[in-house]
């Protein structure tokens, strides 16, 4: 194995990892924490804001960000050998989405819902809870296009981005965009509940897939 291999290789392991810590704690808060919060004792509740949580969002929002950094470097070698295609655009776009929620949207809302900063608690959580929803919608299509990258794009020349794409990634784009409009100044709508949000990311998955493959 030559050394080039070997630090690539190393690079999408550490890149795995971080991933299944970031997204693991994703589903923790909106599966789990989320419902807890809802039926917890006041002083269960007020200690679980205290220290909890802020643990929790430390370990998520650091997460996300060496995921994110692994996988600019991983990007950037994938350019170098003309791999980039239709899937990995997809799945880097809604990666980087998610990673720009967590620290723009999720942790500093978070802050004042936490009462760590001033500010308005209810207005800022319920921020939080819609970027955090919309990346919840957004992780299952993500590793799809993640996977399907290297599994269907590479073997398939019509997906190269050096053919100049097809109408499915820009109408997969734009979709892509919208819900995440809709994440920052919009509404929960079918991503409510938890098993609205599971649902909607399967079908987007779905949605999503069948824009690349079909247009």
């Amino acid at each position: 194995m030559e050394i080039r291999d070997l630090v690539v290789f190393l690079f999408r392991w550490s890149h795995l990892l971080f991933g299944i810590t970031w997204i693991g704690l994703l589903y923790y808060f909106n599966f789990v924490q989320g419902g807890y919060f809802k039926q917890a004792s006041p002083e269960a509740l007020s200690d679980a804001k205290a220290k909890l949580a802020p643990s929790a969002l430390w370990w998520f929002r650091w997460g996300a960000m060496m995921t994110f950094l692994t996988g600019v470097v991983l990007l950037v070698g994938l350019h170098h050998t003309s791999l980039i295609n239709d899937y990995i655009i997809i799945g880097s776009a809604l990666g980087t989405l998610m990673f720009l929620n967590v620290w723009l949207v999720i942790w500093p809302n978070q802050k004042i819902a936490l009462g760590l900063v001033e500010g308005d608690g209810p207005a800022a959580a319920a921020k939080a809870l819609l970027a955090s929803r919309t990346n919840t919608l957004f992780s299952a299509p993500m590793a799809y296009c993640m996977l399907a990258s290297s599994h269907f794009g590479y073997q398939a020349d019509s997906l190269l981005v050096a053919n100049g794409g097809g109408t499915g990634l820009w109408a997969a784009l734009a979709l892509v965009a919208l819900l995440e409009v809709n994440a920052l100044v919009g509404r929960q709508g079918p991503i409510a509940t938890v098993s609205g949000v599971i649902t909607s990311s399967l079908v987007l998955t779905a949605v999503l897939a069948g824009l690349i493959a079909s247009l």
